[in-house]
This record gives structure tokens, sequence and C-alpha cells, in this order.
């Protein structure tokens, strides 16, 4: 079993997970030798902060090992992908990677005598999906019933954010006025207008008004951000997207969670007092990529 999308797990195995994470974050101690002896390859292509720390910090407190792959620095850049992936099967029990395409890592699933994770691609993060879905929990006591309002660029979190809250009983609004043709998914869309759960609307202020949750991301993936040959395309999305800046005016009077899975770009999608706002819980969404890291591999490995 793989963890590509979160089309690849049952409800049940999703709200396992994340129970479970909650379980590890209250009672750690108890899977201190959970993956005794167990090893994950993790393979990076594109650059991490806290995908990196949490699985690797998370195998070390679950009695494993983790070991740190460069893509660049490998013959995954030079041999067939799906010759290295079985090589790099053989010799660990779990492969979480990284990458730039979802096509690559599919291929890599194809190949793998082992699970492999997906720590991130240009169509879906559901690593950090279960994390947010943690933290809401958390917070809230519960799921079913609550109301998420996603804000910005249709892109790889808009699409997990959107199959993690249907099929775990949340309604969520998305207001997106700019779509990314390499990250959409009209499956997951499709699927989620027959749950009902599921809307799209330009209407911003509607969408948060009655919002339990408010979630925002970068509006130029992180890759594209410092690059000069996405200069005129940033400018154009900052352009169109500053209207729907999440900032005090435009959550005045909400008490909705304030969510953002980072890394932040202050004053573009978020104003710097709305990431320190009180009803932030943008580092507490940083610090469950742990706790669901454990998880997951507890769910994968054992």
């Amino acid at each position: 079993m793989h963890l590509i999308t979160l089309k690849d797990w049952s409800t049940k195995q999703i709200n396992g997970v994340i129970d479970k994470s909650l379980e590890l974050k209250s009672n750690p101690d108890k899977y201190s030798f959970a993956l005794e002896d167990k090893s994950l390859a993790m393979i990076f292509q594109k650059t991490s902060t806290r995908t990196r720390l949490s699985f690797e910090v998370a195998m070390t407190q679950l009695g494993g090992h983790s070991v740190y792959m460069d893509w660049r620095s490998t013959n995954l850049v030079l041999a067939d992908l799906g010759d290295e992936t079985k090589s790099i099967s053989g010799y660990v029990d779990g492969i979480m990677a990284r990458v730039l395409k979802n096509a690559n890592l599919v291929a890599m699933s194809r190949a793998a005598s082992v699970p492999v994770i997906n720590g991130c691609d240009e169509r879906y993060h559901p690593c950090q999906i279960i994390a947010d879905l943690v933290t809401v929990k958390e917070k809230k006591g519960k799921l079913t019933g609550l109301k998420l309002a996603y804000i910005g660029v249709h892109n790889n979190i808009c699409n997990s954010l959107i199959e993690g809250c249907t099929r775990t009983g949340m309604k969520i609004v998305t207001v997106t006025p700019i779509v990314s043709e390499a990250a959409f998914d009209g499956d997951i869309v499709e699927a989620a207008k027959v749950t009902g759960l599921y809307e799209n609307s330009l209407d911003v202020k509607a969408a948060v008004e009655d919002a339990d949750v408010v979630y925002t991301d970068t509006w130029v993936d992180m890759e594209f951000f410092l690059d000069p040959k996405f200069k005129k395309e940033k400018e154009k999305r900052i352009k169109t997207m500053l209207p729907y800046q999440l900032n005090k005016k435009l959550l005045k009077g909400s008490d909705a969670l304030i969510m953002h899975d980072m890394p932040i770009h202050r004053g573009y999608e978020i104003s710097d007092d709305i990431v320190d706002d009180p009803n932030s819980v943008i580092y507490l969404q940083s610090e469950n990529r742990l706790h669901s890291a454990k998880a997951i591999l507890l769910e994968l490995l054992k």
C-alpha cells in the first residue's frame, strides 16, 4: 500500500491516521520502538523544511532510521527511474519522495516493492492535509459538520484539501481566481461535488463569513518564487490575487482558525498581523506534521 494521494486510502484509514496522530502526540513514549530496525529512504528533488524534518525526526522517535537522498546527487538523475527505485527498495522498508512531477512518483510506486509516500508533488500533498485535519480536530474536537474556506490558487494543496475535507465530513468552499493547469484534478472536483460538501465561489466575503477554518497557501510555487523566468507570471498572479489576501479587513468579525501550510510569503497571500493573530494555528499545523508523519509511517511500515 502506498500514499500517493488520499484517493489511495479509505475514509476509515484517513480518520484512523488522524486519530492515531493525536494519540502519538499525547503519548509518544509508548511508540519509542515501534519501528525499531526499520529504515526509510527520503528522496528530495525539491527544497524542503517541514517534510524533511518531520519524517526524519519521526523515524528517529519511533526507533527507526532515515536516509536523506538528494535526487541530483544520486543516479536517479541519470538512470531509469524504475531500475533505481527497485534497487532502493532492496535496502529500505519504505520510500518517501518529494518530487516535481506526480508522474515520477507514480512510476516509483509501480516499481517499488516497499510502500511509497508522497512528500509533495505538483498535484497532491496528502501528508500536509493529514496534518491539517489533525490540527482542526485537535482545536475543534471534530471534523464532521465544520466548514473550511480555502482562499488562493487552485494547486496541489487545494486538490488534497478538497479530498481530505469531503472524505471526513467537512464542507469546503474554495475561492480560487487562478487555477494551476498543472495541478488541477477534475476527478477530485467531480467526486467532491457528489458529496454535497464542496463549493467553488469568487465571493470571498461570503466564504469566510461562517467558516470555522480559513486556509491560504502561496500564490507562486516555492520553486518559482525567486525564479527570474517566472517574474511576469508572478507579477500577474500578485495583481489578480491581492484582493483575496488574508488580512484584518477580510477576517473582521471572524473567529475562524487561520491556517497556512508554509512557507509563508508575508505581505502576499497573508498579512503579518494575521500570521500572528490569536486565531492563527499555523505553527501548530507545522508541529503536527511530525505527529502525522509518525502515524503515516506506522500505517505503512509496521
